[in-house]
């Protein structure tokens, strides 16, 4: 059984940085796709990051060059650097895999709980 626990929310102001966290279990986190998603009230949920398997990364426009996804494969843990935090970043965040260890599109099945982020200007 896969389950992804996030943490490392917080309320921060304009231009402050914050790092997520999302332990895995039941996958290895260096043998496995994983990605970052974001939902705002009232918006669809966004993919803003995801790191491929061999570590490649890939990022939503609106972060680039803001946020930064890396895995640790010992501890199994994804990271989510975000700098350079504005308001419209405040969202709900969560960390997801897919069924197989390759991300094929955006086909995610595992969620974790989400965490909250709340940029103020």
């Amino acid at each position: 059984q896969v389950h992804l626990v996030e943490s490392g929310g917080g309320s921060v102001q304009t231009g402050q940085s914050l790092r997520f966290s999302c332990l895995a279990s039941g996958i290895t986190a260096g043998g496995y796709c994983l990605a970052w998603f974001r939902q705002a009230p009232g918006k669809e949920r966004e993919e803003v990051a995801r790191i491929y398997v061999v570590g490649g990364t890939a990022y939503a426009m609106s972060v680039k060059g803001r946020f930064t996804a890396s895995k640790d494969n010992f501890k199994n843990i994804m990271y989510l650097q975000m700098n350079s935090l504005k308001p419209e970043d405040t969202a709900m965040y969560y960390c997801a895999a897919p069924p197989t260890q390759y991300c094929r599109g955006d086909d995610f099945i595992y969620w974790g709980q989400g965490t909250q982020v709340t940029v103020s200007s």
